[in-house]
C-alpha cells in the first residue's frame, strides 16, 4: 500500500511478491506505483508542504519528537519486521533503529542552532540570510536497512520544513508501513511523509517529475550514478551513495583479540550487505608472522558463527547464487579458500531460506574480482603485502570510497593512514567506521555522487536553500557605491 495525503490507497500498477529470507516464503505483495502514482503523491506532499513550512521549527520539532518516542516504544515489533523481511537478526534491526533515532534526535537540536545572520555591510545598508525548505524532497533507500537508512533522511528533511517522499526497496517494503503509522501516531500532518511503493519505474517517475526539489538515494554504485545524472539534469539537487569495497589493513603490531574481532564483526554483521562492511583484508607481512596469527583467529572466530543465530540471511535466492559463482572463481584463480560458507548448515527448519556462512579467500591477487569488486555477502579477501606503503597503494587505488580501517599498535602508522587514505571514513581500530552524529556519514570517489553527505551538518543544504536579504530603509548623507 501506499501513503499518500494521510490515506493508505492502492497503487496503479502490477504487484511484486516480497518473500522472506528466512523462509523463502511469501509475505505478501506490492504494488509497483506508476507516474500516475507518483503524481499524485507529489501533488498532495506539494499542498502539505505550504502549511508545513509556515510552522516555527521549534513546534515542527515537538511534533518529530513525539515520533521519536513512539518509535522507540515499538522499536522491538519494527525490528521484528525488519528482520523478517530482510533477513537481518533482530538485534541488528534495532541497532539499525537505534542508529535512525540517533539522526532524528541530531534533526532535533536544529531548533536550536541559529544558522541566519545580519548585517550592516554598508551605509544603511544591511544584509541578512535564512535556511528555508525546498518543498517537496525525497528519498530511494535500499533493502539492507529497511528503518536506517530513510531515518538518515526522514527527521532532517522535515524538521527543516519539508514535505518527505519516500520509495522503500521494493524487497523490504513492509517496514515503511509501520513507520508510517507511527508518524500519524505522533501527529505528523497528512501528506508530510508519504510513501510510494516500487521498482525502477517508479524511481524513474520521482527523479523526471518537476514537483520534487530533491533527492537522497542509497545503493549500488552503479545505480547511483544513474540516478544521480537523471536527478540532476532534470535541475534537482541530488546526494547518491554507492557502493565499496572497504579496505582493513592489518599491521603484524595489532592487539590479537580486538583485531580479530572486529575484523570478523565488520565482514559478517549484516550478513556482509552492507556498504560499511570490511571485505578486503590487507595483511602486511613480518618475518615472526603476527599478522598469520591473527588471520588464524578470524577465520577460527568466523567458523563459529552460527547461521540464524549470530549471522542472518542473504536478501534473495538469486544474490546467494552470484556469491556463491564468485567464490568459486576466486578458487580457480588461484586464491585458497580458508573457510568456505558455502558448506555451512542452515538453520533447523528454515532450509528453504538464503545461506551463506563467513567464507574467507586467502592470496588473493590485487586487481582481481575478489579484491576489487563489492560482492555485497560474508566474504573477506585477504591480500598479502611487505610493506604498509604497499597496502596504502591498495587503499588509494580503489574507485571505491566510502572506509578503510587499520589495526595496530602504533600511533604514527594510525596517523599515516588516517592522512593517507582516500575513503570519506577512516578507522582506527574499528572495523566499521561509522560516525556519530552529529559528524556526518559520507564517502567519497564512486561510493557518493553529488556534494554534502546524507547525515549530520553536511546534510543540511540537500534539504534546504539559504535565503539572502538586502534592505534599505533611508539614503545616508554620506552615502558610498556601495550604498
Amino acid at each position: 500500500m501506499n501513503w499518500v495525503g494521510g490515506e493508505w490507497t492502492s497503487g496503479s500498477g502490477t504487484f511484486h511478491d516480497v518473500r522472506s529470507p528466512y523462509t523463502g516464503q511469501s509475505l505478501g505483495r506490492v504494488y509497483q506505483s506508476d507516474a500516475g502514482d507518483v503524481d499524485r503523491a507529489v501533488q498532495a506532499a506539494t499542498k502539505a508542504a505550504r502549511e508545513w513550512a509556515l510552522i516555527p521549527i521549534k513546534e515542527r520539532s515537538q511534533v518529530m519528537y513525539q515520533f521519536r518516542n513512539i518509535l522507540l516504544r515499538d522499536i522491538e515489533t519494527i525490528a521484528k519486521c525488519i528482520s523478517l523481511e530482510s533477513g537481518k537478526r533482530v538485534a541488528e534491526g534495532k541497532a539499525g533503529m537505534m542508529k535512525g533515532i540517533e539522526v532524528l534526535e541530531f534533526a532535533l537540536s536544529l531548533q536550536n542552532l541559529q544558522e541566519g545572520g545580519r548585517m550592516e555591510v554598508s551605509r544603511g545598508v544591511n544584509c541578512e540570510y535564512r535556511r528555508e525548505p525546498l518543498g517537496v524532497v525525497a528519498a530511494i533507500t535500499p533493502f539492507n536497512f529497511p528503518a536506517m537508512v530513510p531515518m538518515w533522511m526522514l527527521p532532517i528533511a522535515i524538521v527543516l520544513g519539508n514535505a518527505f517522499v519516500w520509495k522503500p526497496s521494493d524487497k523490504t517494503p513492509f517496514t515503511s508501513l509501520a513507520i508510517a503509522t507511527a508518524a500519524e501516531e505522533a501527529g505528523i500532518p497528512k501528506g508530510i511523509l508519504t510513501i510510494v511503493q516500487g521498482g525502477q519505474a517508479t524511481v524513474e517517475s520521482i527523479l523526471d517529475h518537476p514537483g520534487v526539489a530533491s533527492v537522497g538515494f542509497v545503493g549500488s554504485s552503479a545505480v547511483a550514478r544513474s540516478v544521480y545524472r537523471r536527478a540532476a539534469l532534470a535541475g534537482k539537487k541530488v546526494l547518491a551513495l554507492g557502493g565499496a569495497k572497504n579496505p582493513i589493513i592489518l599491521m603484524p603490531d595489532a592487539d590479537l583479540e580486538m583485531a580479530s574481532r572486529g575484523i570478523v564483526d565488520s565482514f559478517t554483521g549484516c550478513a556482509g550487505q552492507r556498504c560499511m562492511a570490511a571485505s578486503l583484508l590487507i595483511l602486511v607481512e613480518d618475518e615472526a608472522k603476527r599478522g598469520e596469527k591473527i588471520l588464524e583467529e578470524v577465520v577460527r572466530k568466523a567458523s563459529q558463527i552460527r547461521l540464524g543465530q549470530d549471522m542472518g540471511a542473504i536478501i534473495s535466492e538469486q544474490s546467494v547464487a552470484r556469491l556463491n559463482a564468485a567464490i568459486e572463481r576466486a578458487s580457480q584463480v588461484g586464491a585458497k579458500i580458508l573457510l568456505d560458507g558455502r558448506n555451512t548448515q542452515a538453520p533447523t527448519g528454515f532450509e528453504a531460506g538464503y545461506w551463506l556462512g563467513p567464507t574467507v579467500i586467502d592470496h588473493v591477487k590485487p586487481g582481481s574480482e575478489a579484491a576489487c569488486d563489492e560482492l555485497f555477502g560474508p566474504v573477506m579477501s585477504v591480500v598479502r603485502v611487505k610493506t604498509l606503503s604497499e597496502a596504502l597503494e591498495i587503499e588509494r587505488a580503489s574507485p571505491y570510497g566510502n572506509a578503510a580501517s587499520v589495526f595496530t599498535s602504533s600511533g604514527a602508522v594510525a596517523q599515516r593512514v588516517a592522512e593517507s587514505a582516500m575513503a570519506g571514513m577512516v578507522g582506527v581500530n574499528i572495523g566499521v567506521p561509522v560516525p556519530r552524529e552529529p559528524f556526518s556519514f559520507g564517502g567519497t570517489k564512486d561510493s557518493k555522487f553529488g556534494s554534502g553527505d546524507i547525515t549530520g551538518m553536511g546534510s543540511l543544504n540537500l534539504w534546504s536553500q539559504m535565503k539572502k536579504i538586502t534592505t534599505k530603509w533611508s539614503v545616508s548623507s554620506d552615502q558610498n557605491w556601495m550604498s
